[in-house]
């Protein structure tokens, strides 16, 4: 066995969650007041947005409206609920991964784990990138008449532009407009770090299960890596009857983990689904009447960013269950490319029982109600312009 060290291949992820107090390892009363601020911040914004239903006349623009944009902080308060609530069952995966990666055999072994981390990093970095920019351009939207005008040289005074995500503040939203600008910008800040962290986990987790497939089919590999296999002896016999265990072992751990992780967040990918769906839709059917109707660059801005933040996140998720799939068929191909005909009939058998399991087809399975693929993200895409057609014939 070598010393292997998983922390550090989640040193970044570490570091992502302890921001929002959400690292499994770090539960200090630190970690429970940033869970009660951000929970608190979260909350409050969306109760701010429904209580618009209250002072003003309630009209389907209306809803359509408010929810366009609720939705989006309702999925940013329903991952970080979840991920809190199944905070132990976090912990438990990490801890059955490390222990899983502390019984690879050689460097090489731990070589292909560790390239696995090193993608994951890149899809984090990407995605950070991506989160910095959504957030420089959502939160300078209100201040671009402001700054438009100081350049333009316009000697108009320019009002005070009231955030374009609508609130129902108790304040003044004129005199206190910074202190709403600051509540909302902060919201959406951590909103985007939350999106960031809990995908930035599941990703990795993701990752490491391609690893333990592609280490699986190493292993089948050099079992069959003999010069003369119809002349073995006893001894290489033996050995690649070893190496096709181990193949096994690490398949099996693999397919295992794999279903934990999936049930572990089954309900989060569900909801996140519904109301992914629906924000799309609602955001679509928004751009439709601002093209159509009132061409306002700044709100068409908005949506347009939201929309396209769903879509990313649909096709990343689903993207990595697609390449999880990919390399659990790899194994199964590498065994049946090998030259496993020519051996023993006793190591026959065991590779035709490896061949059969394949047979059976393996997805992730995400919320219980669509398999993850890139087949899927298409449909889900297809799905939320189908919901806008609906929409847009129901509202004419």
């Amino acid at each position: 066995m070598i010393s292997f060290d998983l922390q550090q291949h989640f040193n970044v992820n570490r570091l992502l969650l302890l921001g929002i107090g959400l690292w499994p390892y770090w539960q200090t009363k630190l970690a429970r007041i940033q869970i009660i601020l951000i929970s608190g911040i979260l909350t409050s914004f969306i109760l701010l947005q429904f209580a618009t239903f209250i002072t003003a006349k309630c009209t389907l623009d209306l809803v359509i409206n408010i929810l366009s944009i609720t939705l989006i902080f309702v999925i940013h308060l329903t991952k970080y609920s979840t991920f809190l609530i199944k905070i132990q069952n976090v912990k438990y995966l990490l801890n059955q991964l490390e222990r899983i990666c502390s019984k690879l055999r050689n460097k090489k072994e731990i070589a292909i784990i560790e390239n696995n981390a090193v993608v994951m990093k890149r899809y984090i970095i990407i995605f950070s990138l991506l989160s910095i920019s959504y957030l420089i351009m959502i939160n300078l939207l209100p201040m671009w008449p402001r700054v438009l005008g100081i350049f333009l040289l316009i000697n108009d005074t320019q009002p005070r532009r009231i955030m374009l995500i609508m609130n129902e503040y108790i304040l003044d939203q004129e005199r206190y407009f910074y202190v709403i600008l600051l509540h909302t910008n902060a919201t959406l800040c951590i909103g985007a770090f939350i999106v960031l962290a809990i995908t930035a986990m599941i990703m990795g987790y993701l990752q490491h299960i391609c690893g333990m497939f592609r280490i699986a089919s190493y292993r089948i590999e050099q079992a069959m890596d003999i010069n003369v296999l119809q002349n073995i002896s006893p001894k290489d016999e033996m050995m690649i009857c070893k190496k096709i265990v181990y193949a096994v072992d690490i398949h099996r751990k693999a397919l295992s983990f794999s279903k934990i992780t999936i049930s572990t967040f089954e309900g989060m990918f569900f909801l996140l689904l519904v109301f992914g769906v629906s924000c799309m839709s609602l955001n679509l059917y928004r751009v439709f009447q601002i093209v159509t109707f009132e061409f306002n660059i700044e709100e068409l801005t908005l949506h347009i960013t939201f929309i396209f933040t769903i879509l990313l996140y649909i096709f990343l998720i689903n993207y990595a269950a697609q390449e999880v799939t990919n390399c659990n068929e790899h194994v199964f191909e590498t065994a049946y490319n090998m030259r496993w005909y020519v051996t023993p009939i006793h190591i026959q058998k065991m590779i035709l029982f490896l061949l059969q399991n394949g047979t059976k087809a393996f997805t992730l399975n995400l919320g219980g109600v669509f398999v993850g693929s890139l087949k899927s993200a298409f449909s889900l895409a297809s799905t939320s312009v189908s919901y806008f057609t609906v929409l847009y014939s129901t509202a004419l």
